[in-house]
């Protein structure tokens, strides 16, 4: 006898028909009845069916009625806002950012919580500071902890797949433990993923920014620390301990070369590409101005734009990507300019010659590492949510 869960069977069909309305939903907004047939191929009866479905369970609801067409007015449907709530941080050495979205992804909180993360008295308190990030977005959003169902945090580093702890991040002391992972779900009550911030920041580029229609991309992350994320194929190249695009550590011809816990020391790097095109590395270049005040000195611009492009070019070789994308404060701050005299530097440094765009997402409350975290818990729990099998 075939099992209620065999592929082909009517539940699992029913399955199938629902995420696949609801993805709909998700993507286009309201719809009507007809609509929802006409995208999925499901005749009006079957729709209908569908949708009191899901009405049933609580996923869609009624949100007026299409007006201006011959005839009765046709309902329209909308995913219910309340069906699931998601949790999105950024973890930085300076402190937490916390957003609450609903299962549609409209933001409905926010807060940031500042934290010294080389503080003795912040050491051992990651989840602590996590649990108040979280809970002071839930209290803007007028939601208790109760109503989560996933959060996704972004920090630098990445999560080593055979000890669990974060590596890559010296500049988290209190973030290196075999317990993160659970002590972090024990502090806001869900199921939590720890995520590499330069790999969410390219999530969000993906869906949102200048890389939303290449499969094979590299955006450089140019900031306090200096990071690079792969994607190929339109997945993430992660590598067997978490640490694929970690370029800040990449020796270059001038920059000091340093092994072992030296190669991250101090707020630029003792070595490597980090050394060379970090915020601090730019800021000394300049003597220490402002970053914005740095980039547009031209000779401070034409050394940043030389040295970042000797470790694109490297990247470039071995990747083959259609696009680069340099994304991060540095970024911002040298925008166009610093594109320019980059993509002028490349000419002759590698054979392949990838798009190279600045990208479009800024900083804020919102910055790319949390508008990626964001999409991250958002399809961990629709995957959780519209599973109406």
């Amino acid at each position: 006898m075939t099992s209620a869960g065999t592929p082909g069977t009517p539940r699992v069909l029913r399955a199938m028909n629902d995420r696949a309305a609801l993805d709909l939903l998700v993507l286009h907004g309201p719809l009507t009845r007809a609509r929802i047939g006409e995208l999925t191929g499901l005749s009006k009866p079957t729709a209908s069916q569908l949708l009191a479905r899901l009405q049933d369970a609580g996923l869609v609801r009624a949100t007026g009625s299409e007006r201006g067409r011959p005839g009765p007015n046709a309902v329209r449907y909308e995913v219910e806002p309340g069906a699931a709530h998601v949790a999105a941080l950024s973890v930085g050495t300076t402190g937490i950012s916390a957003a609450v979205a609903d299962i549609t992804g409209t933001v409905l909180g926010s807060a940031r919580v500042a934290a010294d993360a080389v503080a003795p008295e912040v050491r051992g308190r990651s989840a602590q500071l996590v649990r108040e990030a979280v809970d002071g977005a839930l209290e803007r959003a007028g939601l208790g902890r109760d109503r989560l169902l996933r959060t996704v945090i972004g920090a630098p580093g990445a999560l080593d797949p055979d000890s669990g702890e974060l590596r890559y991040a010296p500049h988290l002391p209190g973030w290196h433990s075999r317990t993160l992972l659970a002590d972090l779900a024990e502090a806001v009550g869900t199921p939590v993923s720890l995520e590499n911030d330069v790999n969410l920041a390219a999530v969000a580029e993906r869906y949102e920014g200048v890389a939303r229609d290449h499969e094979d991309f590299v955006l450089a992350w140019l900031d306090r620390g200096v990071g690079a994320a792969i994607v190929l194929g339109g997945r993430l190249l992660r590598g067997a301990t978490g640490g694929a695009g970690e370029i800040g550590y990449m020796p270059l011809p001038g920059a000091p070369l340093a092994r072992g816990e030296a190669a991250t020391a101090g707020e630029s790097g003792g070595g490597g590409l980090q050394s060379l095109v970090s915020a601090p590395a730019v800021r000394a270049l300049a003597g220490g101005r402002p970053l914005a005040e740095a980039l547009a000195d031209p000779a401070v611009l034409d050394e940043t734009a030389r040295r970042l492009a000797t470790g694109v070019a490297a990247v470039v070789a071995v990747v083959d990507p259609e696009l680069v994308v340099l994304s991060g404060a540095v970024a911002r701050a040298g925008g166009e300019a610093l594109r320019a005299r980059v993509e002028r530097e490349l000419t002759g440094l590698a054979l392949p010659r990838p798009l190279l765009r600045i990208s479009s997402l800024g900083g804020g409350p919102y910055d790319p590492i949390v508008t990626g975290a964001l999409r991250t818990a958002l399809t961990q729990a629709r995957d959780a949510v519209f599973d109406t099998a």
